[in-house]
């Protein structure tokens, strides 16, 4: 085995010993074969390219491409597609696997589940990743640097994973694979000095040579015997000094974690902002089941689940300000401002919550405001925003809601339209704390907040209107592919724009309050979600959702509902001219048969204008038409097209190449420029050059090698005699070019090609050595203007200094 195919084969092995670390993000392994055999036919691609030989860069392309054709053949036809046709099947489904794939990863927690869209990203960052191992080790004979992209795998594999038992081993398998790399390039430029032997006999070397023996008679030992020897004792120190000292990881340089502590008031709650996956979650294709619940509410349309509260808005997002943690206590303490009038009608219900198993969220979903709650596990009370917040398990893993079973006690309160308006003023500390608002808010917030609410007499009034100008006459749209920005000019951009979903909606209206004087906050959690026929309630991915929170004295924290969402239940006690006779179910998101006319009269001359915006009156909620597909555009054809015929002519590009420089040379009727033609015709067939020869040497050798029949080896002759007359004769006695030179030079082609077999003769037509010259031609060009420039530049740099004096 040659040296360049050893370290082909190495650096395949080091590529999937360092991918295993992926293994352990995914709930099976059942990918890790196919990547694999991908792998190995990426590496199989570049082997071939660098034998024949091309140049670096289109053994790279020829790789690459080979890989993303192989990648999209796998996966077609496993994505959404949004056309029709082979193009659609192989080119639209991969991209749109690919985004979903993207969105899976924002989805699931670890380890997650095998989707056809994480395991596309899986075998595409292997193959990635093996293209520049074989690039920097086979390519461009640099193994060392090929540990940059397998320390950037195993580092992006072992930071989302956080570790674990099987951490070491790992890490064991990919330094083990770094190290063989290394290993054989090195066994490859030893051998390029002449064969490497293992020891010398006893007493035949000096010891003072560094390779014999000692005075004890000890054999020598090899370069190659001495590396592996080294590169194990450095394996086997990496894995045993963490271990020694444990320090470094959570004693002596180790912080405490969040949500640490034991004691009451230990640990604080960090700035953590849960809309990451928001969006993605809102936009699923798979609209999963992640929490399940019973309940004994009497009003199912309020049964929100709440995880956590957004109460500080920094200019750039809302968060969740850092705040003290405590044990959980057995019976809550009342909710902030909570007076006893509304106490009094309140009503306490109890919900059972199952999680599913792919939910792993550290806060806990509870209807809001909760007094109790039974759970097994390690969790905190956060008493400001009533929430619960999973403890730390171990260094780097925290308690969370994954497959958890929990009851929740909790109080359904039912204040009224008069109990808000007559509100007294809020508590002086909770008004400073929850109406602070960025220095580089916008304007137009605080100015479109006094013009909506203009007229108005209090607080709960103000609060109504900026909810009816979003939900029902503000003309605002709810669409979930608008760009999720929560900054203030994301805000600032949703007023003008009017459209966005519902973190948009919910920012923008406590924005607004906080400058009208109105404490106000952002709660996260899940609509009531969808209630089955056993009684069970589901709750899916498309059922996130956030919504603001308003204070007033002696209700507390109050929900408003400005997101005009089907599905969504607005307040009683924010519609005054719009009481229900009975509560509002949730309602899933409309079918594409729901939007049909029906036969039915329609009521929507008796539906408010609110409920009928929600799409509370029996019909659809109002639907943006996304239009039809109609067949592919114009744009698609052509561009598909181009592509199509790309392809076709990519693969005889080299064909066109030489057949053009062959009609240059020949036609040009001048010896040397023949001549050149011959030996690469010569050189196509696997006869390479041989500068040192003479000519009439030269074309003797391709009589030779060539296995030429006698009239081609004539005319090889005739043109090696031409070549040295016109070298050697001496000045003004050369003749020209004889008048058969260029059907001389066709006929030892043809001869040539003749004597070689199909495959040869195919490669020497499709694939020829001498496209070699081009990569030559680049580099000599490269260096011209490299040259040039650096004597430019040095030219400048001597002038530099003169300008400044005198």
């Amino acid at each position: 085995m040659s040296g360049r195919a050893r370290l082909t084969l190495f650096a395949v092995l080091a590529t999937l010993l360092t991918s295993w670390s992926l293994v352990g993000l995914v709930d099976t392994a059942s990918w890790m074969p196919q990547a694999a055999l991908l792998l190995c036919v990426q590496s199989a691609v570049g082997a071939g390219a660098r034998r024949v030989p091309l140049a670096r860069s289109l053994t790279v392309a020829s790789q690459a491409l080979v890989s993303l054709l192989v990648l999209a053949f796998v996966f077609a036809g496993k994505g959404e597609s949004t056309g029709n046709g082979p193009l659609a099947y192989l080119v639209t489904d991969f991209g749109a696997l690919f985004r979903q794939g993207v969105q899976d990863v924002g989805e699931f927690a670890i380890p997650a589940p095998l989707t056809d869209g994480i395991r596309l990203l899986l075998m595409s960052g292997v193959l990635l990743v093996g293209l520049l191992v074989d690039v920097l080790a086979v390519t461009a004979r640099t193994a060392a640097a090929a540990g940059l992209p397998l320390l950037a795998l195993y580092s992006v594999a072992a930071g989302l994973s956080g570790g674990g038992e099987s951490s070491w081993f790992t890490f064991l398998l990919a330094g083990s694979g770094y190290l063989l790399l290394l290993l054989a390039e090195g066994r490859d430029r030893l051998a390029q000095w002449g064969r490497v032997f293992g020891a010398a006999p006893s007493g035949r070397v000096s010891a003072a040579s560094g390779y014999g023996g000692g005075p004890d008679g000890g054999q020598a030992v090899s370069p190659v015997r001495t590396g592996r020897r080294l590169g194990a004792v450095a394996l086997g120190l990496a894995l045993a000094v963490p271990a020694v000292l444990p320090a470094l990881g959570s004693g002596l340089l180790g912080g405490a974690g969040e949500g640490g502590g034991s004691g009451p008031g230990g640990g604080q709650i960090q700035a953590v902002n849960p809309l990451v996956s928001l969006q993605s979650s809102l936009n699923a294709q798979d609209n999963r089941v992640v929490l399940k619940y019973r309940t004994d509410s009497p009003q199912l349309g309020e049964q929100y689940l709440r995880i956590l509260a957004l109460d500080e808005f920094n200019g750039v997002k809302w968060e969740a300000s850092g705040r003290a943690l405590t044990e959980v206590p057995a019976r809550m303490p009342n909710p902030p401002g909570l007076g006893e009038e509304v106490r009094a009608d309140a009503v306490e219900v109890r919900t059972s919550i199952s999680s599913s198993e792919t939910y792993a969220q550290r806060y806990l979903p509870m209807p809001y405001p909760a007094t109790g709650v039974d759970i097994g596990g390690k969790w905190r009370f956060e008493p400001a925003g009533r929430t619960l917040v999973g403890d730390q398990l171990a260094k780097d893993k925290f308690q969370n809601v994954q497959g958890a079973q929990y009851t929740v006690r909790s109080l359904l309160l039912r204040p009224t339209a008069e109990q808000l308006q007559t509100a007294p003023k809020p508590n002086p500390l909770i008004e400073s704390e929850y109406t602070q608002l960025p220095a580089n808010l916008p304007p137009v917030v605080a100015e479109t907040a006094r013009r909506v609410t203009q007229g108005a007499k209090d607080d709960y009034t103000r609060a109504v209107k900026l909810q009816d100008y979003f939900a029902v006459n503000g003309g605002f749209r709810y669409d979930t592919k608008v760009s999720s920005g929560t900054g203030s000019q994301a805000i600032a951009r949703f007023l003008a724009d009017k459209e966005g979903f519902c973190i948009h909606f919910a920012f923008s209206m406590a924005s607004m309050s906080r400058s009208l004087g109105i404490p106000a906050r952002v709660a996260v959690g899940f609509t009531p979600g969808a209630k089955q026929s056993d009684g069970s309630v589901n709750v899916s991915m498309r059922d996130a959702h956030a919504w603001p929170e308003l204070y007033f004295e002696g209700v507390g924290w109050t929900r408003f509902e400005p997101t005009p969402r089907s599905g969504i239940t607005v307040p009683d006690y924010s519609r005054p001219e719009a009481p229900q006779t009975q509560p509002t179910a949730p309602t899933a998101a409309p079918s594409k048969s729901a939007a049909e006319p029906s036969a039915a009269p329609s009521k929507t001359d008796d539906c408010p204008p609110a409920m009928k915006r929600l799409g509370e009156c029996g019909g659809p909620a109002l639907r943006q038409d996304t239009g039809s597909g109609g067949g592919p555009s114009l744009r698609s054809v052509l561009t598909w097209t181009a592509v199509g015929l790309a392809a076709l002519v990519l693969p005889f590009l080299p064909l066109l190449w030489r057949g053009r420089v062959r009609a240059r040379r020949l036609g040009s009727r001048e010896v040397p420029a023949a001549w050149r033609e011959l030996g690469d015709a010569a050189w196509d067939v696997g006869i390479t050059p041989d500068e040192a020869r003479s000519p009439r040497g030269a074309a003797a050798r391709m009589v030779e090698l060539g296995r030429l029949e006698p009239e081609a080896a004539a005319a090889a002759a005739r043109i090696a005699g031409a070549v040295e007359r016109v070298l050697y004769a001496p000045p003004g006695a050369a003749a020209g070019p004889y008048e058969g030179l260029s059907a001389d030079v066709l006929a030892v082609r043809a001869g040539l090609l003749a004597g070689v077999s199909r495959g040869a003769r195919l490669r020497a037509l499709l694939l020829p050595r001498s496209a070699a010259r081009l990569q030559w031609s680049a580099a000599a060009r490269w260096s011209a203007v490299a040259s040039a420039a650096s004597a430019r530049w040095s030219a400048i740099r001597l002038r530099l200094p003169l300008r400044g004096r005198g």
